[in-house]
């Protein structure tokens, strides 16, 4: 067994990557070497790395002569990482010419990763010079946004390339002063027109959306693209549903598949439009999309929807609070239970669902276990203050923490005052507005509760016991039992 092992260690690490390895050492004298270049700051152990290694290195693949790819293990280069505010992982940051430019917020897979850094390394609006130029490029799987100019040094074009400046981590912009075009698409010296995909193509709405401003601003052009992008219902991908975030939305999940199956994709996404469009026309507020089930398997679980019911879709909605909603009747080909699903969350008949661990039947223990079912009653309906640990099973932080953690209920065990707890963030659905970090890491929370005000703090100082004792002397609502008995101790201790 140890034979074998050995030998896949060396197998492993005789296959050539093109993903660079930064150090400590020669970070600030490489990175100056890339015009641009996306860097992973990561650690070996945390789970959302090794998910995303795979990813990380086809992409580097693909990438490679355009944009570079490297990575930073923190776990033995930590200056370079403190140096850049790292405190997640992984931590992307995207370069340019040896300076931080910003965060990468973009998608997290090969195809992802690609299309996104394509569209910063590029200029951010392509010019579209001949019928075949406009073709291919509005022929893309994505939406484009482009802007005809009759005049090349317009105040209206200037504004335009702003937009596609700011914009273009999201979308992609071309522009043309063709007067082929601007004749084909009936513009009179300068317009915009926002192409939907056409394998989106359908009946209860455009293929394309012209601008109908009578100034062109670079806010009025933002908001626009903003506002149609997406059209009634988008089909959801890793590479688009961050921009979804934030917003009320019901996704139909079930077998999208653009590539093999066009019609069939298109087939569940008529009849889910043809019921959002009557509810959108009564004036009810609600994003729409549909999403392949394969790429979306964990939000799927997330809603306690079940992935394997064949050809039909699952639906759930998802809040811009948080809050989840899964309709549970299954989906009839005429549209009948959709509407009645969507009736009762208008009408407001819908019981919120929560994923949640069972509620202990003994908490009495120093550190009380906090699920979803049971958060209100331990945390927000007892009058105690709250130092709450939101934790991952797999995350190294958090196990070198457990020991000192239950050490700290304990010695905090007597305070009428105090609630030590703890919550598997990854197996509970947590509160949107405690803003538990993803990769989570080991998060750590105070909750003050004062008459009838709640405040919650993130707690950012050491990990030792003496430094959570401290911190609570100094930010608790009541003091210490334990800082009392301290006291009195020492007070003995004197008289003797």
């Amino acid at each position: 067994m140890l034979k074998l092992f050995f030998f896949v260690v060396l197998a492993g690490a005789a296959l050539a990557s093109d993903v660079i390895e930064f150090t400590d050492d020669d970070f600030d004298s490489k990175i100056g070497d890339h015009r641009m270049i996306l860097v992973e700051f990561f650690a070996p152990w945390c789970g959302h790395c090794k998910k995303l290694a795979p990813e990380y290195e086809v992409a580097a693949t693909r990438l490679k002569g355009i944009v570079g790819l490297a990575k930073v293990d923190c776990t033995v280069h930590n200056n370079v990482c403190q140096k850049y505010g790292v405190s997640g992982y992984p931590t992307l940051k995207i370069f340019r010419d040896g300076e931080d430019a910003g965060p990468y917020d973009g998608p997290r897979t090969a195809d992802g990763i690609v299309s996104h850094l394509k569209k910063q390394a590029g200029p951010a609006s392509v010019e579209l010079k001949t019928e075949a130029d406009f073709t291919k490029y509005v022929g893309d799987r994505d939406a484009s946004v482009v802007g005809f100019f009759a005049d090349d040094g317009s105040p209206a074009k200037a504004e335009f390339l702003k937009s596609a400046s700011a914009l273009r981590e999201s979308f992609r912009f071309a522009h043309t002063n063709s007067e082929e075009l601007l004749q084909k698409h009936s513009v009179e010296g300068e317009g915009i027109i926002l192409f939907r995909p056409s394998r989106l193509n359908n009946k209860f709405e455009e293929g394309s959306v012209k601008f109908s401003e009578d100034t062109f601003t670079n806010a009025k052009i933002k908001q626009f693209i903003q506002d149609n992008i997406f059209g009634m219902c988008p089909h959801m991908t890793d590479d688009n549903k961050d921009q979804m975030k934030g917003k009320d939305l019901l996704v139909a999940y079930y077998d999208v598949d653009y590539e093999k199956n066009p019609k069939g994709s298109n087939y569940w996404r008529n009849r889910v439009m043809k019921v959002a469009k009557g509810f959108l026309d009564q004036g009810n507020k609600l994003n729409f999309a549909v999403a392949s089930k394969n790429s979306f398997s964990q939000d799927i679980a997330e809603m306690g929807l079940d992935a394997s019911s064949g050809e039909l879709p699952v639906v759930g909605i998802r809040t811009a609070k948080g809050d989840k909603y899964v309709m549970t009747e299954e989906f009839s080909r005429d549209g009948k239970a959709l509407e009645r699903f969507l009736q009762d969350y208008f009408d407001g008949k819908l019981k919120r669902y929560l994923k949640s661990e069972p509620i202990p039947e003994n908490n009495d223990g120093p550190v009380k276990t906090v699920v979803a079912e049971n958060f209100d009653a331990v945390v927000n309906e007892e009058d105690k203050d709250v130092l709450i640990e939101f934790y991952a099973p797999w995350c190294g932080h958090c196990k070198s923490l457990e020991p000192k953690w239950k050490e700290l209920g304990e010695k905090l065990s007597s305070d009428p005052n105090i609630v030590i707890a703890k919550m598997d963030a990854t197996a509970n659905d947590v509160p949107s507005q405690y803003e538990v970090r993803g990769t989570y890491c080991v998060t750590l929370m105070l909750q003050l509760t004062w008459l009838v005000n709640v405040f919650f703090f993130f707690f950012q100082g050491g990990r030792e016991v003496s430094d959570f004792i401290s911190y609570l002397k100094k930010e608790a609502t009541n003091p210490l039992v334990a800082q009392e008995e301290e006291t009195s101790k020492k007070k003995k201790k004197n008289e003797l």
